[in-house]
């Protein structure tokens, strides 16, 4: 992170961290750099430090310095996808043999990683409920050398205590990996409460159009991001240029869309909450939310993502999600946009049968920055 960003508010760097202007024309959008070689001065001359798009390209560097400034990280790297980071980053991490601590409730792709295809690599992973700090402190053996949360969590909207888990895998010298794709990092910064890597889906809220596919690590670390480069460049899943360019177009909003996400989930889950045909709501910013009081700790606001269950079961559930009409019924989440799903039977198939399957009966709301009240309307004609 330059120096000139280090005492900037979070709205002016998201605006201007590795937004330099071009040094050509004065553009002051960085170029998409479509671009796979570059020409070198001289054998070994590299200009600029650019001999090949998959080691580096410029408007990819440009994002990995917002990345790295946003979250107040010393290192930030774009991949491909948000599996694409996790997976070089549990590469770059473990070997056969270690073992992870992960979340009972945790995103459907992120457990399918572990539970199909990092197993077959040799490393171990036993689930916990890290809102417990003494269930994760449990669940370590004499070789957890990680310990995977997601907070808020996908899609129970569980709250985990940063700093409390992080001293306890510190303890047992392993290092803490944070998901921060639902709070975004200009609602919490993992790396300033003990974590060692954060992890983004940039699919999500940071590009925030529905428009990219991208995935991103973050560590203040500088040792540690040296050798994710080194696995992201040797393993190859890079964000494109393009995908890049967008992704670094949405931090600039991510202030005031969070601000407005935040907004309209807060009555969104409080309307849901009086609702006779719901029976639970899960957001932590209702304060019998059992996280409330340690998110309103290390958050700045709860976010706009919205969980519920309804009376009548499953299938309840589902025609709840067929009748919406504002709510796009779709996976993913973090748009402008409004969206509905059923977790069990969409983003969260994949847990299905294990300790991170989800209740039947619920909703998730991907709550996007319309106008409230045409959402508060879709919905309570959505549940009848």
């Amino acid at each position: 992170m330059s120096d000139r960003h280090i005492s900037q508010h979070f709205e002016t760097l998201a605006i201007h961290a590795g937004n330099t202007a071009d040094p050509l024309t004065g553009a002051v959008v960085p170029p998409i750099y479509q671009v796979s070689t570059y020409k070198q001065d001289g054998v070994g001359g590299l200009r600029g430090g650019y001999e090949y798009s998959r080691s580096a390209n410029p408007t990819r560097t440009a994002l990995e310095e917002n990345l790295a400034a946003l979250e107040g990280g010393r290192r930030g790297l774009a991949f491909a996808s948000g599996l694409a980071a996790e997976d070089t980053l549990l590469r770059t991490l473990l070997s056969p043999g270690d073992h992870v601590v992960i979340p009972n409730d945790a995103y459907g792709g992120t457990f399918r990683l572990f539970a199909k295809v990092v197993t077959r690599w040799g490393v171990e992973w036993s689930v916990a409920d890290t809102s417990d700090p003494a269930a994760v402190r449990a669940a370590f053996t004499p070789k957890t050398k990680a310990v995977w949360v997601e907070t808020p969590s996908n899609p129970l909207l569980g709250i985990t205590d940063i700093a409390a888990v992080a001293q306890i895998a510190h303890d047992a010298g392993a290092r803490l990996v944070v998901d921060n794709t639902f709070a975004t990092p200009y609602l919490q910064q993992p790396l300033a409460l003990g974590a060692d890597v954060v992890v983004h889906s940039l699919t999500k809220y940071m590009g925030g159009h529905s428009d990219v596919v991208g995935g991103a690590l973050i560590t203040s670390d500088q040792t540690l991001g040296e050798e994710l480069a080194y696995h992201q460049n040797a393993m190859g899943a890079v964000a494109g240029p393009f995908d890049s360019w967008l992704v670094l177009r949405g931090t600039k909003t991510l202030a005031v869309r969070m601000d407005r996400h935040s907004e309209n989930a807060t009555k969104i889950a409080d309307m849901l909450s009086r609702h006779a045909r719901v029976t639970r709501v899960l957001y932590p910013g209702l304060p019998e939310h059992p996280g409330h009081e340690i998110a309103a700790k290390q958050m700045k606001a709860f976010g706009g993502m919205v969980s519920f269950q309804v009376e009548g079961g499953e299938e309840a559930a589902v025609e709840v999600c067929n009748r919406a009409k504002v709510f796009t019924l779709g996976e993913s989440l973090g748009g402008v946009e409004s969206l509905i799903e059923h977790p069990g039977r969409m983003t969260h198939a994949s847990a299905a049968g294990s300790a991170l399957e989800v209740p039947a009966d619920l909703v998730r709301l991907s709550v996007g920055i319309e106008n409230v009240d045409d959402l508060l309307e879709d919905l309570q004609q959505a549940l009848g």
